[in-house]
């Protein structure tokens, strides 16, 4: 049996049989993590698990693969692989996305975007929509939560406006006019923001393209499930390759940029200078989740195209492919224009 996306049930392929996933859970059993503990290697064992992956060579993807497969296809990247018996102990997920959208619809999502691309070849959205079903697959994210504190220093600017007289060329004369010309007035600034952050989202693999991952966004988390593996059943799972405190570095980031904001809010006036910020970070906290994208990778005349589909929203990105005849003739065209138009000027002269 396999999970049916949009429905919390397995399915038979062979009979069409319908079974309700079993978990018991509720969205109140999604926990965070404690950090610190996780960087000492001090979770609990019930924490972590072992599972089998195969990293392809090609693009560097970690996939799950269960004890029956032994040969197959990589899903980001179309290269054939042969899996090993290596596993790795790795954090559990504690919760998902269930994947929203049917296999169908997301083929349908992609060959629009294809379809509303300009000098894309027609070939290859007419071999995407005929071509194999698209590979269901839950990729790796981390979310942190913690809890800053900062304490900055910088300068605050009012404007303000004096009358000066400058002078301007008027009918060939020089004149002398009144203008209001704006200044700054700065003065030393001085404070504390706070700001708990909750569940910031950074990608946990590094198999596609950040750009595409992010465009993906945004991610409706309020719907997560608590992890259950039924519902990856007959889909594919990416194990994670960022580790946990480089993930958190990534966080960072977007926390600081989120507490410079603050910090300018704060200080006020028409404009902000910041000197100095001192965040101190506590309480973090973080979870392993899963989210789901319909992945397809088409060889197309000796080209791989990746093309990903959002499983929940069904927001789509891929690599930009170009049809060469379609760019030429379009080249050709506006010169047949340019021609036309050049050569109505030149008669109405």
């Amino acid at each position: 049996m396999r999970f049916a996306p949009g429905t919390d049930q397995l399915m038979c392929d062979h009979c069409g049989a319908v079974e309700p996933i079993g978990s018991t859970t509720n969205a109140t059993a999604i926990r965070e993590l404690d950090f610190q503990q996780a960087l000492r290697e001090e979770l609990p064992k019930s924490e972590t698990t072992q599972i089998r992956t195969i990293t392809c060579e090609n693009c560097g993807a970690h996939v799950e693969f269960d004890n029956k497969t032994h040969a197959a296809e990589c899903p980001f990247c179309a290269t054939p692989i042969v899996t090993d018996t290596g596993s790795e102990r790795q954090i559990k997920p504690r919760a998902l996305l269930p994947f929203k959208l049917t296999e169908p619809n997301a083929r349908r999502q992609m060959t629009d975007w294809l379809g509303s691309l300009w000098f894309a070849p027609n070939g290859l959205q007419g071999y995407a929509r005929k071509g194999r079903a698209m590979q269901g697959i839950y990729v790796p994210y981390w979310t942190y939560d913690a809890d800053t504190r900062s304490s900055y220093s910088g300068q605050r600017g009012d404007i303000y406006y004096v009358t000066e007289q400058v002078r301007v060329k008027r009918e060939g004369r020089t004149v002398v006019e009144n203008r209001q010309v704006a200044k700054v007035r700065w003065s030393p600034a001085r404070g504390r923001v706070a700001r708990f952050f909750d569940d910031v989202l950074v990608l946990g693999s590094k198999s596609l393209p950040k750009p595409y991952t992010d465009a993906l966004a945004p991610w409706d988390l309020s719907e997560l499930s608590p992890y259950d593996p039924q519902y990856l059943a007959g889909l594919r799972a990416e194990g994670y390759t960022i580790p946990l405190d480089q993930g958190f570095t990534e966080a960072r980031h977007h926390m600081d940029r989120m507490i410079l904001r603050d910090v300018k809010f704060d200080i006020g006036g028409d404009k902000q200078r910041v000197n100095h910020i001192d965040t101190d970070v506590s309480d973090v906290t973080f979870k392993h989740i899963l989210l789901p994208i319909w992945m397809a990778a088409y060889k197309y005349r000796g080209e791989t195209y990746r093309f990903v589909v959002n499983g929940q929203t069904g927001a789509v990105r891929g690599e930009r492919p170009y049809s060469k005849i379609k760019i030429a003739i379009a080249v050709i065209l506006g010169l047949i224009v340019a021609g036309l138009i050049g050569a109505m000027i030149a008669m109405n002269g």
